[in-house]
């Protein structure tokens, strides 16, 4: 296979998940319409048994490797969300895994991760330093390493998600996506564009780690000095190395938002289409509160939310202070 998955991959991907993996529905939000601009439909991720989408990509990976490949463990390092993903994966097939988490992740993600039975190691240091991190144990113990957004499989894995929005909604005119590492929106524009083209996808990224809209800008991947944004699933320094050029070639636009438009969709989703959603997954909506993107009112837009793993006392004291 490829560095980049086609949509034969993700197709196949489909099948293979498809006895594991939930497919959401697709939630029509017109309480919201106002506010967004435009014809608004939610694909809420958190439903899914670990609350992301994480889990479509690390399990379409694992159940593709020999098991020669797993039977010593996997391993790989996350926010949070992958790290769950990955956990249940290991815990259906029953091998060990290992996850190098930040040390200051979420604590919901860390109690989630070791409660699928993984072993868990806390780190302090940027992406870079924590894959080095995985990369050292990895070669000491013989563990299969899956990666959270270079993997084609994973990539693939996620592109499922496409697939369904087009099912369930063949007349979508655009789709809004999460920019983190950049594996699931290189899977989903995979999926969108090259089966309707015509769809517009849009990357949502935050501005304080605008990686991929400064890549963008520079004509080339460009890394930025890493700060803190509320975002933490978003929370990358330098673009995927597979998944740049297929963002270059199939992401539409680039949009930057400000966390205080994400915490804006944070609660717009809470007090209107009543879905708990972390801040990386209320990025898209929190954009089209800040008119970042253009938009008409007949306009049928679909935004991505990748998941739900946030504390609950940051929650509500973000839901507290609306007002």
């Amino acid at each position: 296979m490829c560095e980049h998955p086609t949509i034969e991959d993700i197709r196949e991907a489909r099948q293979r998940l498809m006895p594991h993996v939930r497919h959401t529905p697709l939630l029509r939000a017109e309480k919201l319409d106002g506010a967004a601009g435009c014809q608004l439909y939610l694909k809420p991720e958190m439903l899914q048994i670990t609350g992301a989408f994480k889990i479509r990509g690390a399990l379409n990976k694992v159940l593709s490797l020999p098991r020669e490949a797993i039977e010593n463990g996997i391993i790989a390092t996350s926010s949070g969300n992958h790290a769950q993903g990955l956990s249940y994966a290991a815990k259906m097939l029953g091998v060990k895994v290992i996850l190098v988490l930040p040390a200051n992740s979420p604590k919901i993600k860390i109690e989630n991760t070791k409660a699928l039975g993984a072993e868990v190691v806390l780190f302090d240091g940027d992406t870079a330093a924590r894959w080095a991190k995985v990369y050292e144990i990895a070669e000491g113990k013989k563990y299969a390493v899956v990666h959270g957004f270079e993997d084609p499989l994973v990539m693939a894995g996620q592109g499922t998600i496409g697939c369904e929005i087009l099912d369930d909604l063949d007349d979508v005119d655009t789709v809004i996506v999460p920019m983190g590492g950049g594996g699931l929106i290189s899977g989903i524009a995979t999926a969108i564009k090259e089966t309707k083209p015509s769809v517009r996808v849009i990357g949502a990224e935050p501005a304080l780690t605008p990686k991929y809209f400064h890549s963008r800008k520079n004509k080339e991947r460009t890394s930025l000095p890493l700060k803190d944004t509320i975002a933490d699933g978003l929370r990358i320094s330098v673009p995927g190395r597979n998944p740049y050029p297929i963002i270059e070639k199939y992401v539409d636009e680039i949009v930057l938002v400000e966390d205080e438009f994400i915490v804006a969709g944070m609660r717009s989703l809470a007090r209107d289409a009543k879905l708990i959603a972390e801040p990386a997954a209320s990025i898209g909506v929190g954009a089209l509160l800040a008119g970042s993107i253009d938009v008409r009112s007949d306009e049928k837009v679909c935004a991505v939310l990748s998941g739900g793993n946030w504390d609950l006392p940051a929650l509500a004291e973000i839901y507290a202070a609306a007002g």
